[in-house]
């Protein structure tokens, strides 16, 4: 591997406010319960993460109605569809919801513009996990699109139109779509807080301040995760003259040099970062390149509070999730 001068490490990087939240709740699940606990999808998209929760006993499942009654049942960060958080409290089933709050944001912003009669055009990308459960809220009003072109193909109901999101969108496609949205229809309703995620935002603001200084953007994160697609985009748009996304360590090409630019997905934990720190191996400590300073904190779902309550126990709010991961894995 040629030599490496330096490594820039953008700043915010890696776990938000919610994948801290979601994954530090499924982690008390797992201490909660005897083997196995259920978790609806993937608690956050990113393999090593869902690796470890699956050796320490957690089974994912793509169908609640396969879980069996009784049993300990989480519901992922990205929001599930009514009939699912329905379905999932049948059977005297224990269920968490770890949807993560900015998510459920939207879901109520589809419900009420949709009982006061609006069409609902609904930016996102169609399959993932968060549009599907987002759209399931009211899916006689809402309409996926993806591109401006899909919105010029839009037929005009004559009612008012108002303009939803993906939380984890990049910035440029999300200004992209709702500029075709503003043309192609008279008057559209706006959230007054943007449904982006101020994580995903962060990020991609990290790594455009980052670029201009690298000769390389390494980005970390699974080929499932959404706002790892965003971050990724937004690095090859920013002109740096090279760009890999990787999921591990293991995947990092052998022939990087000079000034390595590093960022992660909101769901990669810090211990894939310092894996390519290590691999890498600069000659000078890794710098820092700060965009931002988040401090966000969402407590944990209600009902698991009630639970760990139950058996006097409390959650410390300083433990971070990647520990508690260090900690399963270690096991």
């Amino acid at each position: 591997m040629p030599a490496v001068t330096k490594v820039l490490l953008a700043e915010p990087r890696g776990f938000c406010a919610g994948v801290e939240m979601a994954v530090k709740a499924l982690a008390w699940m797992v201490e909660l319960y005897d083997p196995p606990v259920y978790c609806y999808h993937e608690i956050v998209h990113n393999r090593t993460v869902t690796r470890i929760f699956q050796q320490a006993g957690v089974v994912f499942v793509d169908d609640v109605d396969s879980v069996p009654p009784g049993a300990p049942l989480m519901l992922s960060a990205h929001g599930s569809a009514p009939e699912v958080v329905e379905a999932a409290r049948r059977h005297g089933r224990t269920v968490v919801n770890a949807v993560c709050p900015l998510v459920t944001k939207v879901h109520h912003e589809v419900k009420v513009r949709s009982r006061e009669g609006f069409d609902v055009v609904y930016v996102g990308h169609e399959g993932h996990d968060e549009a599907v459960g987002t759209m399931a809220v009211a899916p006689d009003s809402v309409r996926l699109v993806q591109t401006a072109a899909d919105v010029d193909a839009l037929e005009d109901s004559g009612r008012p139109v108002a303009l939803l999101a993906q939380t984890t969108l990049s910035l440029d496609d999300w200004a992209e779509v709702r500029e075709a949205v503003e043309r192609r229809f008279e008057k559209v309703w706006t959230p007054g807080r943007s449904d982006l995620c101020f994580a995903t935002t962060n990020r991609q603001m990290a790594v455009k301040a980052m670029a201009s200084l690298v000769d390389s953007i390494v980005v970390i994160g699974s080929r499932t995760s959404s706002n790892t697609d965003a971050l990724e985009l937004v690095a090859r748009n920013s002109q740096c003259p090279r760009v890999e996304r990787i999921d591990t360590a293991q995947d990092l090409p052998d022939d990087l040099g000079g000034i390595v630019g590093i960022t992660s997905g909101a769901s990669v934990p810090e211990q894939l970062v310092q894996e390519v720190i290590a691999l890498l191996d600069p000659a000078e400590p890794p710098e820092t390149v700060r965009a931002t300073t988040e401090d966000e904190y969402f407590p944990l779902p209600s009902a698991l509070r009630e639970l760990l309550a139950e058996v006097g126990l409390e959650a410390n709010r300083a433990t971070t999730a990647s520990s508690v991961l260090g900690r399963l894995a270690r096991r």
